[in-house]
């Protein structure tokens, strides 16, 4: 199924949960922590300014990033997991 995120949004595929600590500890499924780390699969036109031109998005499609813990919306395309959040709900870009 193509998706297509509007304005300033991104379609983010989540990174699987952690589930061993650096110490070695293995982790429930209900100790783990949502991620917070995923790669765009999709990015929308830009934000839209009131000049009504579109302001150029600074994500690409493939860009693995660092998102704001409770930002965006989870969805699920084919099975699997997705967050649509906004690019300034974006932390950092990885790499």
């Amino acid at each position: 199924m193509a998706v297509k995120p509007l304005d300033d949004r991104v379609l983010v595929k989540q990174c699987d949960a952690e589930e061993v600590t650096a110490g070695g500890i293995v982790l429930p499924d209900s100790a783990q922590e949502k991620p917070q780390r995923g790669i765009v699969s999709a990015v929308g036109p830009g934000k839209l300014l009131d000049s009504g031109e579109r302001a150029k998005p600074c994500l690409k499609k493939g860009d693995e990033i660092f998102y704001a813990k409770y930002s965006g919306s989870e969805v699920k395309i084919d099975d699997e997991d997705y967050v649509i959040l906004r690019e300034s709900d974006v932390l950092a870009i990885l790499g």
